[in-house]
This record gives C-alpha cells, sequence and structure tokens, in this order.
C-alpha cells in the first residue's frame, strides 16, 4: 500500500484526513506536530506528506527544509495545507521545494487529485531515473570490460612472447612488440586516468568550498597550451595535415590541466570519429564575458537525441564503428565546463559535420572582447 504521513496539529482535520486516506486504500501515518512528523518521516520514509504551515515546535517550512537536506528524504513528495493563500507564503513553500500547495478548505476531491497527480508525477521521475541508471550499468557492463581488456591483452601477449621465445626474435620483431606494449600501456593509462579525474570531478561538484577554489584558477599562454596538446593529437593519429589553428593569446579562466584536458579530449574526438585528409579547426575566441574554444570535424557526426544523451560511459553505434574509449571524453569536458559556470554546445549534423564549443565566463569582464561571445 502507498504510504502517506500526515502532519496536522489541529485534531478534527487530521483525524478526517486520515479517515479520507484509509477509504481510499492508502497507508496512514499522522503526527499533531513538525518535529514529530520530521522523526516519523526519517523513520519511515513515505511515499508522500500532506503538512500544515502553521504548527507548534516545528513549523511547516521548517519540516520541509529538513527533508530536502537529507538524502534519504529529499524526493518524497509533498504538499503543503494551509489557510494562508497569500503569494509570498505560496512561493516560499515552492521555493523550498514543495510539489503543491493547497489552501483550506479544500475538498476530498481536491485532496485526493492533488495526491494522485503528484504520486504520478513522483513515478514518471523515478522511472526515467531508473532508464537512465539502466543504461549506464549497460554501458559500463559493456564498455569498460572491452577498454580494460584490449590493452592488456596486448600488453600479456606481447610481453609473453619476449619472456617465453627471446632467442626466436630478432631486433625488429622486439621493437615491434616493444612499440606494441608501450601503446598499449598507454591507451590503459588514458582510461584509467579518466575514470578517476571523472570521480574526482563528481566529489568536486559535492563541495561548494572545492568548487569555488576551482572557479578562481586562471592561466596565461593559453594559445601555447591549445597549440601544443592540439599539435600532439594529430602527431598520434598521423594527421598533422589535416590540423588547423586559429588562435589568439589570451588568459583563460581554468587551470592548466583543465584547459589542457578539454582540448585533449575535444581533438581525440575529432581526429577518430573523421576521416584521413578531412580538415580538423581548433579556434580560441575572447568575448566581453567569455572565452570560447571551437572544435569541428567534417566526421560522422551525431543525432540529436544522441546529443541530448550524452554521458559518461556512453558511446552511440558501437555496433557499427569499431572504436577506442570508455565514453568518458566528452562528459568529463561537460563537467569541467560546467564546473566553471559554462556550457559545452554541440552542434552536428550526421555524416557531415561536428562544432563543439566550450564556453568559459571571465572572472572580470573583457571590455574590448567580441560582441557575440556573450554566455
Amino acid at each position: 500500500m502507498i504510504k502517506i504521513l500526515v502532519i496536522e496539529d489541529e485534531d478534527a482535520i487530521r483525524e478526517n484526513l486520515i479517515d479520507l486516506l484509509e477509504i481510499s486504500n492508502f497507508e496512514a501515518l499522522s503526527a499533531d506536530n513538525g518535529k514529530t512528523g520530521l522523526e516519523l518521516a526519517t523513520q519511515f520514509c513515505p511515499d508522500l506528506i500532506l503538512c500544515d504551515v502553521m504548527m507548534p515546535e516545528m513549523d511547516g517550512y521548517e519540516v520541509l527544509a529538513h527533508l530536502r537536506s537529507q538524502p534519504r528524504t529529499a524526493t518524497i513528495p509533498f504538499i503543503f495545507l494551509s489557510a494562508k493563500a497569500a503569494r509570498p507564503d505560496l512561493r516560499q513553500g515552492m521555493n523550498l521545494g514543495a510539489d503543491d500547495y493547497l489552501t483550506k478548505p479544500y475538498t476530498p476531491d481536491e485532496i485526493l487529485g492533488a495526491i494522485a497527480s503528484r504520486l504520478e508525477k513522483h513515478q514518471q521521475v523515478q522511472n526515467n531515473l531508473q532508464t537512465k541508471l539502466n543504461e549506464l550499468r549497460s554501458n559500463i557492463a559493456y564498455s569498460l570490460p572491452h577498454e580494460f581488456r584490449t590493452p592488456l591483452n596486448s600488453i600479456l601477449g606481447f610481453s609473453e612472447l619476449l619472456v617465453r621465445h627471446p632467442e626466436k626474435l630478432d631486433p625488429t620483431d622486439i621493437q615491434e612488440m616493444a612499440d606494441g606494449i608501450h601503446r598499449a600501456g598507454q591507451r590503459l593509462y588514458r582510461l584509467i586516468q579518466n575514470f578517476l579525474l571523472y570521480a574526482d570531478l563528481e566529489l568536486v561538484l559535492s563541495s561548494p568550498e572545492s568548487v569555488a577554489q576551482w572557479r578562481q584558477q586562471t592561466t596565461p599562454y593559453s594559445q601555447v597550451i591549445i597549440q601544443n596538446t592540439s599539435i600532439r593529437q594529430a602527431q598520434a593519429t598521423n594527421r598533422e595535415q589535416d590540423l588547423e589553428l586559429d588562435l589568439i593569446e589570451t588568459d583563460v579562466p581554468l587551470s592548466a590541466t583543465s584547459l589542457q584536458k578539454i582540448v585533449e579530449e575535444l581533438t581525440n574526438n575529432a581526429f577518430k570519429f573523421s576521416t584521413a585528409g578531412t580538415p580538423v579547426k581548433v579556434s580560441s575566441q575572447i568575448g566581453p564575458s567569455a572565452f570560447k574554444l571551437t572544435v569541428s570535424d567534417r566526421g560522422r557526426g551525431m543525432s540529436r537525441e544522441q546529443v541530448a544523451n550524452l554521458g559518461a560511459y556512453m558511446q552511440f553505434e558501437r555496433d557499427y564503428y569499431e572504436q577506442q574509449g570508455s565514453g568518458l571524453g566528452l562528459a568529463i569536458v561537460k563537467r569541467l565546463v560546467e564546473l566553471h559556470q559554462g556550457r559545452l554546445e554541440i552542434k552536428s549534423i550526421p555524416q557531415q559535420q561536428t562544432l563543439v564549443q566550450a564556453i568559459i565566463p571571465l572572472l572580470s569582464p573583457n571590455p574590448n572582447g567580441d560582441r557575440d561571445l556573450e554566455p
């Protein structure tokens, strides 16, 4: 049975609500003050809460604030019941995270209608979250074992030959195997680094103090960092001739490590998902209030749905395109950009072009910037 908690200090109203809920096949709990109601909510974690505003010991606003601050009770649907119908009272309740606000007197149909609406909406949210969680589990289960196994197989296979049959190998064979081990080790190292970085960013985002520290970092000589990082990615794919750079020298409101990581992941994707002989362009601009880094390619592109579903461990069309990577690259870029109150924009036409822009607000206004770069 669906469990509903009623927090109401007026005995008659509370008893009427309990009777209505039980007749309607709900399991009802009740409390005659806010403090007791908060204790019951924490203990039983009901499916929905009906709560009066003006109560002794702890009013409804305080109850809601406490509930929303605790992970166990933060998402419980919450409906205020009150004789206070002034707009400021309504706004206060909604600003605290209330799902609905019914003013007294109300009819049984209004109560049951509000309950049904909130429960249905909550179930839809839960279903969406479960769907995304299942997708994440599936993507992790599919991509991570493959990404770990492939370089490990190369390392183990080549090293086993070197250990067991060194006398049968000439210097050329040994050099090729050493190169293979080195490439596989680099791939494995990058995967582990990205995994740890993504986890670290999630922890940073949960700490206001850490977020504030990250947002105070700046990097001079951004042109050199962007240029060198882009060239390294082009060289790694033997596509130096495809790289086009259009960069300005300016301070960037990011740490050097963050800037380098953003450029590395965006250019890596651009080269990975486009063919040799097509251009990959990297440009930077500065506006009055934002810095913008743009990476474009003429590769296979992404659909609107794929862009909307972008996330960690998410890969698209892997059955059709063999590719390396855990799907963490763009997710890390998105986290880094959002950490600095910026935004990541992806404009893509499948099989034609992809343009990715990381737009980062400046710490202080730039009066000489391009007016088109407002965030």
